[in-house]
């Protein structure tokens, strides 16, 4: 006889596949943003080339986009993980210690989220997920 909980574990491959895919079209959503001025262009203008933001907008694209279909998940949810580390210690922690105040709770949920993934994996419902089974 199964239990709930074990009723709900059989969902948790979904669950995975949800949240990747959800937070890789949002932080896909802010290298659009940062490069092609979409939906909304930034406050600051779109970043000049090879900048630092130029660069972190290509890894939030290109990443994000990685993240949803699941390819290569543990190695770019791990540089990713460490691109919202510094974003959240470069440009919000300084001013203010509480993130609430200084706007980083976004960067330490995709920093937290990414590095979920690093360890887990993208689950059986990706490229990484068919590929290991072809493998």
């Amino acid at each position: 006889m199964s239990t709930r909980t074990d009723q709900a574990a059989a969902y948790a491959p979904y669950a995975l596949t949800a949240l990747r895919i959800i937070a890789g079209l949002l932080f896909m959503e802010h290298g659009t943003q940062k490069l092609f001025g979409f939906p909304v262009a930034p406050e600051s203008g779109l970043p000049a080339v090879l900048s630092l933001f130029w660069i972190g907008a290509v890894l939030e694209f290109v990443g994000g986009l990685l993240i949803v279909i699941g390819l290569f998940t543990r190695p770019v949810a791990f540089l990713l993980a460490g691109e919202m580390a510094v974003a959240y210690w470069m440009f919000h922690a300084p001013s203010s210690f509480y993130p609430v105040v200084n706007g980083g709770d976004g960067a330490i949920l995709f920093c937290f989220i990414f590095l979920y993934f690093a360890a887990r994996g993208a689950g059986p419902y990706s490229v990484d997920g068919s590929r290991s089974r072809t493998l």
